[in-house]
């Protein structure tokens, strides 16, 4: 029978493990950091998303366009923050983006649509093992929204 010592220092590794191991599973799960292609409703390529994460906080800039080779040289002119007038190349439209570990998906941020220069409420899902993003945009309450399906690039 152990003693009490070599019983306790069992017990702290065990737990050590499953810790470690618990962490290494939670570092497996596909997060949306990494490029995006936009596909649009007619099923073609329109530009490219980067996304990025930095202390919890995820945001998207567009970093390519698949459409009109002078789209990205275009600027927000109906954008009313701080975009007002800037180039698309690098623009910004997804924001403010944090993970809900429970519903396994990123909730509270913001999304532009630079066309029109609104934002809406944004939130977002990897699925299909990493490869697609659901991207949701909606006013005020998810189900006054549309998704769109995201590829990931390789």
């Amino acid at each position: 029978m152990p003693n009490a010592a070599s019983w306790g220092r069992w017990c702290a590794a065990a737990l050590l493990s499953g810790s470690a191991i618990v962490a290494l599973a939670a570092n497996d799960v596909p997060t949306p950091v990494g490029v995006w292609q936009i596909v649009d409703d007619t099923g073609d390529p329109k530009a490219l998303i980067t996304v990025t994460e930095k202390a919890g906080e995820y945001v998207g800039s567009l970093t390519k366009s698949l459409g009109r080779h002078d789209a990205l040289e275009r600027r927000c002119t109906e954008c009313t923050d701080w975009r007002k007038d800037m180039k698309l190349q690098g623009l910004q439209i997804i924001r403010g983006l944090r993970r809900d570990a429970q519903r396994d998906e990123y909730i509270g941020g913001k999304i532009l649509d630079p066309d029109s220069g609104h934002e809406y409420d944004c939130k977002m899902k990897v699925v299909d093992d990493g490869r697609k993003l659901e991207v949701r945009g909606y006013f005020g309450i998810s189900w006054l929204g549309r998704t769109q399906t995201w590829i990931r690039e390789p």
